[in-house]
């Protein structure tokens, strides 16, 4: 028996995919090389907006019409859990739909059009040898927090962390196969441990905001950085960005910030039920430059979020020109159903926040031409990916630009090397 996963959306995604992978495994099956020739088809799918929604649904028909005859199709993932009814009726091609936790992985073929719930925990489920010398690592999962445009709270549940020992083993069992950059993801990163606190004493979590002496998440990355070359943290909530947990990062010597701040006006980042402004932002960023002025910085914004006016929309072009991230990511607001911003007043015309969009693209598309551009005669370590493809510590995998190395280099080293050259987001070492 042979199966195959499709995965779509973030890399906390890519995490659950490995683990059903090693979970597959371990009932029998081997893994295909292709959907045809596969006996087991599993769609890991997205839900995050409509633009993902509908590539799910795409991707689910094109397996759908490719697997061979007599092969199963599984949907699984956030769409699977969040419209499960709707796609067990709408869906006629799909033989089994599992949300979290759901089984689907019995060795002989059953077809059912939803599997009943299960107590494994996908979460702490052993994975298989990662294929690069880099591997996402997930911490937690769900999210305490309630912003104003996002349901992954009511299909991913509450933050529930794992433990340090769970998070350090699977750490350890990466690098023995040869990983040796993790990639630290959870839907809120900086407040792993604490919903594990509050579960222990019984008190409600904390922000750990700047007088904070116990976040729990700087004693892992202090232990994660004996484990491994790199630790690289994706998904930092701005005011759980703390001097200590900045000390730990930048100890690492993975001086890489991926912010998670949505918009930077104040009023306008109230309605979205998110902490900050725009001088708060750049007072941490500049902070972070003061001890390590070559760090990369990294975040992502929505255009168009309901009240979104032209002077929030110019103070969000002033802040990309001040603050000077590295990169940045632009999406257009997509009302998700059960959010209080489906429902808000003063729903912005879409074609205006892709006006909007359009060019605050523009903007930081030249910021991160002349940050790129700056790269060219310094010395930098690399990481070989993949033949001719490599990165520094100011690229993140799958996310950001490459670096470009000679093909003979073999993958999974490390060395150092001078950019030479920038191509766009690309840079060429030699």
């Amino acid at each position: 028996m042979r199966y195959y996963i499709e995965t779509l959306g973030c890399p906390k995604n890519q995490v659950d995919s490995d683990k059903l992978g090693g979970l597959l495994e371990h009932r029998g099956y081997e893994r295909a090389i292709s959907v045809e020739g596969a006996d087991l088809v599993v769609a890991n799918t997205c839900a995050f907006i409509e633009a993902a929604r509908e590539e799910s649904i795409d991707t689910v028909l094109d397996l759908a019409q490719r697997r061979r005859e007599g092969a199963r199709l599984v949907v699984t993932g956030c769409l699977a859990e969040r419209y499960a009814d709707e796609l067990a009726t709408s869906l006629p091609e799909v033989d089994v739909v599992a949300g979290f936790g759901q089984e689907f992985a019995a060795v002989t073929p059953v077809r059912v059009r939803r599997s009943p719930r299960s107590d494994f925990d996908l979460l702490n489920l052993p994975r298989p040898a990662a294929e690069a010398p880099w591997a996402y690592l997930k911490i937690a999962e769900g999210c305490d927090r309630r912003c104003g445009f996002c349901a992954i709270p009511s299909f991913r549940g509450d933050q529930r962390s794992r433990t340090p020992e769970a998070v350090l083993e699977e750490a350890r069992s990466l690098a023995a196969g040869g990983v040796r950059e993790l990639v630290l993801v959870a839907q809120d990163l900086a407040s792993w441990g604490i919903d594990r606190r509050r579960r222990r004493d019984g008190r409600e979590a904390a922000e750990p905001l700047d007088d904070a002496t116990d976040q729990p998440l700087v004693g892992l990355v202090e232990q994660l950085a004996r484990e491994a070359d790199r630790v690289r943290l994706l998904y930092l909530y701005p005011s759980s960005l703390t001097p200590r947990l900045i000390e730990a990062i930048l100890a690492t010597g993975v001086a890489y910030f991926d912010l998670s701040l949505q918009h930077v006006a104040r009023a306008h980042l109230r309605r979205m039920r998110r902490w900050g402004d725009s001088d708060r932002f750049l007072e941490r960023i500049d902070r972070i430059r003061s001890l390590e002025p070559t760090a990369t910085f990294r975040s992502s914004f929505i255009l168009g979020y309901p009240g979104e006016t032209e002077d929030d929309h110019r103070a969000l072009l002033a802040f990309l020109e001040s603050a000077q991230l590295d990169w940045a990511g632009f999406f257009p607001f997509s009302p998700e159903e059960g959010t209080p911003a489906a429902i808000a007043p003063d729903q912005v015309d879409p074609a205006l926040a892709l006006e909007r969009l359009r060019e605050a693209s523009e903007t930081q598309d030249a910021i991160t031409a002349r940050r790129r551009d700056d790269l060219v005669g310094t010395r930098q370590v690399l990481l070989v990916d993949a033949p001719g493809v490599a990165r520094s510590v100011h690229e993140c995998p799958e996310i950001d630009g490459i670096v470009e190395v000679d093909r003979r280099r073999e993958v999974g080293s490390m060395f150092e090397a001078e950019i030479v050259a920038s191509r766009g987001v690309d840079v060429v070492a030699r």
